[in-house]
């Protein structure tokens, strides 16, 4: 297996358009080598659906990202809350944030944050009129999440806005410095938030939150750690699902038009949305801690192995036909939300904001469409994620 001379995860293509860049490495091997960055280091990329199920949950790949970096030297000056949160520990430390975590998101808590998700996005959507142009990434699907998530953790209205702000800094992957700034401004200002006495704010989100905590034994800074992680993970992947969703139905109209004469089918059509265009491209870090075998190729301990469920969500052996989007087909299987322990448990929040956006534009607005041609939009410059810078839109 011969390793690509320079990152293909790199090239200004790539953001466009991945796809046609991760099946060229599937088909050659679904797990292969590829340089990363500058100064002639390596690590592994996996492409292959069962063999990104395999990887996920093998615990010879370590999320220990603290671990790896110990003897490296680094320029980076990142937050520790955002640098030792859950996603970068393994068990037990993350068992107990993961305990913690979890029940945040229950069926039953999100049955009961409907209403407040419902009369988010009237509000957000109480000024669109036939005719208008919109653009639903900064009008809809970054401030939806944001404003759900801020509820959950009690942060008071007028702080949403800049920490959104913040958070999308840090998903910034062309500025080191912008992204390492960012994620002091959001550390410090929860470290502040969780740690300050509070009056009487009428909300018991953020009491509830600090108990459940408590209960979970974590210590102060393993809470600021934690309440990152929900407010960056929890808003920045959802607007990219949202957004990618809509476009994926505007550039397939007979999907639309399905889903807006009958909008009970959303709920069901939002697993091959998530497959289709994953607003997961590539997971977070990964290590080999022992030798290992993964699809038939041999990783060395010590080197980073990336994951990529949007290469993984388009392998045909997974599912045929991968770049049709065929909302009759059970995708199920995706890896959107990732696999094994550190599945996404905000998963369920995730989808009931989705699906309440979807059908409130649907069912409200049923002839919309793009403002500008399809090829003219701008996505993300960041391998981590997959979305548009923005997505205009004039309402019908």
């Amino acid at each position: 297996m011969t390793a690509p001379r320079q990152d293909p995860l790199r090239d200004p293509r790539f953001f466009t358009d991945p796809y046609p860049t991760y099946d060229r490495l599937r088909e050659s091997c679904p797990v292969r080598r590829i340089p990363t960055g500058s100064g002639g280091h390596h690590s592994f990329l996996i492409t292959g659906h069962a063999e990104a199920r395999e990887a996920f949950t093998d615990p010879r790949l370590s999320k220990d990202t603290a671990r790896f970096f110990a003897d490296r030297p680094s320029n980076r000056d990142l937050h520790p809350a955002v640098s030792r949160n859950m996603l970068a520990s393994d068990p037990p430390a993350h068992t107990r944030h993961r305990r913690v975590a979890t029940p945040l998101f229950t069926t039953g808590r999100v049955r009961a944050l409907r209403p407040f998700i419902t009369r988010v996005v009237e509000d957000l959507t109480a000024t669109w009129h036939p005719g208008k142009e919109i653009d639903l990434v900064a009008e809809l699907a970054v401030p939806l999440p944001v404003t759900v998530v801020c509820e959950l953790l009690g942060v008071p209205e007028p702080d949403r806005r800049p920490l959104a702000a913040w958070s999308h800094d840090l998903f910034d992957a062309t500025d080191t410095a912008r992204i390492d700034a960012a994620s002091h401004r959001i550390g410090d200002y929860l470290t502040r938030l969780l740690t300050t006495p509070h009056t009487d704010s009428g909300s018991d989100a953020l009491p509830s939150f600090l108990h459940a905590c408590d209960q979970g034994g974590l210590d102060q800074d393993e809470v600021v750690s934690l309440a990152v992680l929900l407010l960056v993970a929890g808003h920045e992947t959802t607007t990219h699902f949202l957004g990618n969703a809509v476009l994926a139905l505007l550039r397939h109209p007979e999907a639309f038009d399905r889903l807006r004469r009958d909008p009970d089918l959303i709920p069901g059509a939002l697993d091959e949305l998530l497959r289709y265009d994953s607003p997961v491209s590539v997971a977070t870090f990964r290590h080999s801690i022992e030798d290992l075998r993964v699809g038939g190729v041999d990783i060395p301990s010590g080197f980073p192995v990336l994951i990529a469920p949007g290469a993984a969500n388009r392998d045909p052996a997974a599912f045929p036909d991968p770049d049709r989007l065929d909302l009759d087909r059970d995708a199920g299987g995706h890896l959107s939300f990732g696999h094994g322990i550190h599945r996404c448990p905000g998963a369920p929040l995730a989808r009931a904001e989705a699906e309440i956006a979807l059908r409130t534009l649907l069912t409200r607005f049923p002839h919309t469409r793009l403002a500008v041609p399809a090829d003219s939009l701008t996505w993300r410059r960041t391998r981590l994620t997959r979305g548009l810078a923005a997505l205009p839109l004039v309402l019908a």
